[in-house]
């Protein structure tokens, strides 16, 4: 995966709060994806799916500061991009490039930008408080996609998806939920589910599934934006990707835990629906072909 050296990174919209704590659970809205890809930490299955932080109280991002973080991923920094994340956020600000531009045109969405905010073991949110063991996740309630850079380690020792790539398959699919939060097709999932209680888990899947053919979608696109921070995306990286995909299979996850595989409890789709729809997007490069309730 390479990065343009001389791109000066947009860190407007990153939050570093390394270093902080949020103390323990509460409440609020359902974040999504933390237990798609935060099952790699604690492999629990319960936090698959739509999760709640907590019943008790949501409470507001806590205050941060980029300043470490803006000397870090400085151009004067010849070794940035071996910083996880430097690259994060070149990533991070190539998404938003492809999303604001046309991404959301394809899907006639008004674009609005998320915000990017590292943590360290636990973090404050709108949707409550969590912990690292959640993983990587989107909370709609203040438009922020959280992750502790640490799970990156997990994913790689743990679960044998290692690379670049993969680390930014997880980012994309995080901010592909973002997406689905402002074309609607977010809450179109939270209203089928409650009218088909019996289906809560297809509708679950389509919603990951649909992240992860926009993370595809993406990758199709990284390379080719005028303001991309990504000179070039090889085949060792798609199959870096490819390989994530499929290491977060509900399937692989429940193989991990040392459970039996049970497809009526899964709320992500198995490694095999994983990658093919990661490939659906990366092969048709158009957010239109992501239509997975289509199959829900």
């Amino acid at each position: 995966m390479d990065f343009d050296d001389d791109a000066n990174l947009d860190l407007s919209q990153v939050e570093d709060a390394r270093g902080g704590g949020g103390g323990g659970f509460g409440g609020g809205p359902m974040v999504i994806g933390g237990g798609a890809l935060g099952l790699i930490v604690t492999v629990v299955l319960a936090l698959l799916g739509y999760n709640t932080l907590g019943s008790d109280s949501s409470s507001s991002p806590a205050p941060s500061s980029s300043a470490n973080l803006a000397q870090e991923c400085a151009t004067s920094n010849q070794q940035r991009f071996e910083l996880v994340q430097c690259r994060q956020v070149a990533v991070f600000d190539d998404l938003r490039d492809y999303w604001a531009t046309d991404g959301t045109k394809a899907l006639d969405a008004q674009y609005q930008d998320p915000k990017l905010r590292f943590f360290t073991q636990s973090v404050n949110t709108a949707c409550g408080n969590a912990t690292s063991a959640v993983g990587p996740f989107y909370c709609p309630g203040d438009q922020r996609i959280y992750i502790d850079l640490g799970f990156y380690d997990e994913l790689a020792q743990r679960f044998g998806a290692p690379g670049e790539f993969a680390q930014a398959y997880v980012l994309a699919h995080e901010f592909g939920h973002h997406i689905q939060y402002l074309s609607g097709f977010e809450s179109e999932i939270r209203k089928l589910q409650q009218q088909n209680p019996t289906k809560e888990n297809q509708y679950s899947i389509a919603l990951e599934l649909q992240a992860d053919c926009y993370a595809g979608v993406w990758t199709a696109n990284a390379t080719g934006g005028a303001q991309s921070l990504i000179e070039g995306v090889s085949q060792e990286d798609i199959k870096s990707a490819i390989g994530a995909a499929e290491a977060v299979g509900d399937d692989r996850i429940q193989e991990q835990a040392g459970g039996q595989v049970n497809p009526e409890t899964w709320t992500h789709g198995s490694a095999a629906q994983r990658e093919q729809w990661f490939d659906v997007g990366r092969n048709s490069g158009d957010p239109q072909s992501c239509n997975t309730l289509k199959q829900a």
